[in-house]
């Protein structure tokens, strides 16, 4: 059996940039002293005179990626989550978000599969930030096929985005020749009866792992990746949870705000489903290698497959 091919979607995401930018003379990339960590060094190289870098000062760059949205230019300003959409979110709030301005927000380095960088620069919370800040499209690719179509939608749409990427090298799972990209239009990855996994991000893959181990106890899952976060898809959640009867979700992100929140929000609302949320649980992370973090953490397949199962049964 062949090896799976693995990319980090910050790879995708500086990749994505330098293709694009060929395309689009009004693309502008913006870094804040992590071009070679954010991987938009691959634009800088291409495109020197469109790399703009604001030294650690992101508070600034949104300011600035404010101020070139408003002359046509289409910016993507970056840097870790913990800082695009922590340290800055005063200015992504009330510089872009605000006056609803043509700006996208790559953040890379989310969740605790950051590793060794430790509990102070793995963003567990920038979903829920961000999905409180009205107008803003908040997307979470799930690998390298699906990370270099979601920068193409975000420049393509009109109006703030949040991009949100990981350090760790994840299963390329969307290589198919029939695989679209649709903001806010989820993806059914396996058809199941028995419970509909919900996830975002780096599980993904993993989910799908899990859905093979619970088949084998005769639970049949059915798979979704949202990689819109907001808008969802709230058509599809609903018809899901009413064909399957019991929910769970799964992301690289706090349980609280995040794909689990949004997930509950709408069916509490329009489909009443017993949800079970997988995440990092009201937690700070820790310093360690990526993969480790992740099965400590739950989000590993045999972690998923055991907690859904217990949830089903």
């Amino acid at each position: 059996m062949s090896e799976v091919k693995k990319i980090a979607t910050r790879e995708s995401y500086g990749n994505a940039l330098a293709e694009l930018g060929a395309e689009a003379e009004n693309l502008v990339v913006l870094d804040a002293d992590l071009a070679a960590a954010t991987k938009t060094g691959v634009f800088k190289k291409a495109f020197p005179d469109r790399h703009i870098d604001c030294g650690i000062a992101e508070c600034n760059m949104m300011g600035i990626a404010a101020g070139l949205a408003t002359t046509g230019k289409v910016p993507f300003a970056s840097s870790f989550a913990m800082f695009a959409a922590g340290r800055a979110f005063e200015q992504v709030r009330n510089s872009i978000g605000y006056p609803q301005l043509n700006v996208k927000i790559g953040a890379t380095h989310a969740g605790i599969s950051v590793g060794e960088d430790g509990a102070t620069h793995q963003c567990n919370e920038d979903v829920a930030l961000m999905r409180t800040i009205p107008g803003m499209t908040v997307i979470v690719p799930s690998d390298d096929v699906e990370a270099k179509a979601a920068v193409r939608a975000a420049y393509e749409h009109q109006g703030p985005c949040y991009l949100r990427f990981g350090r760790l090298a994840v299963p390329v799972i969307n290589d198919k020749p029939d695989y679209k990209f649709e903001l806010g239009k989820g993806v059914v990855l396996r058809e199941g009866k028995d419970v509909t996994i919900v996830a975002s991000g780096l599980p993904v893959s993993n989910c799908l792992d899990a859905a093979e181990k619970l088949a084998a106890d005769g639970i049949d899952a059915k798979v979704i990746n949202i990689h819109t976060i907001k808008p969802l898809d709230e058509d599809l959640i609903i018809a899901s949870a009413k064909e399957t009867g019991k929910v769970v979700t799964v992301e690289e992100h706090s349980v609280i705000g995040g794909l689990g929140s949004a997930v509950c929000d709408v069916l509490s609302e329009k489909a009443p489903t017993p949800v079970r949320k997988i995440g990092v649980y009201d937690v700070f992370g820790e310093s360690g290698p990526a993969v480790e973090l992740v099965k400590k953490y739950g989000l590993d397949a045999d972690s998923i497959y055991a907690k859904v199962k217990e949830f089903v049964k």
